[in-house]
């Protein structure tokens, strides 16, 4: 029985974190898997939710078919997407049968996607493809993605605020000049490590690099003046409770 957008956002829903929501769309843990449910609402040949962090950079991905998809020069799919945050499919931007010339394989003849944004920023999206031998994607299945979309993006900042559960008014005018200097996503990072976490679990927490936390740290660092994870905790944090749940 094909799967109703209300039971996928429900689906969605249960979700109580981003690392349960990548067990659900995997179907790890002994969940159910949503991704077969939206590849069967979609009548898609394959069906992806990625992040841009998990996302290779054009320069480093392996093969030329990769490098050319992640390239906005050569993608006008994706190009649409970053430009206006907006779902689109391959007929969209391109005659019909075009999307054939850029893409060759044969289970992405139709291509689709959506943002997932959060703070004005696109920080992933939902992707969708067909084979050669499915008709194109069409309006509707334009509005249903951008509702799932919505949805997603809805859930991720819903559980980015739950997960900031610092209490403002327990710092000290200091503390919050201090925090005043930084991002939304460096406090995040600095909030896990006055949690006691590595680099490590912070990156696989937060679905990003363990390179990308060190290069976060570092410009914490150099905005605060100081040289320690201990002394930017002290910082930022003496004073203020916070849940470490």
């Amino acid at each position: 029985m094909t799967s109703s957008l209300q039971s996928l956002f429900q689906e969605i829903a249960k979700s109580r974190n981003q690392e349960e929501l990548r067990s659900l769309l995997s179907g790890s843990s002994g969940t159910s898997h949503v991704i077969p449910h939206i590849s069967e609402y979609f009548a898609a040949k394959r069906c992806n939710l990625f992040f841009h962090q998990q996302l290779p950079s054009e320069e480093t991905a392996k093969s030329s078919l990769l490098r050319k998809a992640l390239s906005l020069d050569y993608n006008p799919v994706l190009r649409y997407l970053v430009e206006r945050h907006t779902a689109v499919h391959d007929e969209i931007v391109l005659p019909p049968g075009v999307w054939k010339t850029i893409c060759p394989r044969a289970d992405h003849a139709h291509v689709m996607v959506g943002p997932i944004v959060h703070q004005g920023q696109l920080i992933g999206g939902m992707a969708l493809t067909r084979d050669c031998d499915s008709p194109a994607f069409n309006q509707q299945n334009l509005a249903d993605l951008s509702a799932l979309c919505l949805h997603l993006s809805t859930w991720f900042a819903s559980r980015q605020l739950e997960s900031q559960q610092i209490n403002i008014n327990s710092f000290n005018t200091k503390n919050i000049i201090n925090i005043s200097r930084l991002t939304p996503r460096e406090l995040e990072i600095a909030e896990l490590v006055a949690q006691g976490l590595k680099n490590s679990q912070i990156g696989e927490k937060l679905c990003i690099s363990e390179h990308t936390v060190k290069q976060a740290l570092k410009r914490i660092f150099r905005k605060l003046e100081v040289s320690s994870r201990a002394e930017m905790v002290i910082q930022l944090f003496s004073n203020a409770n916070f849940s470490t749940t």
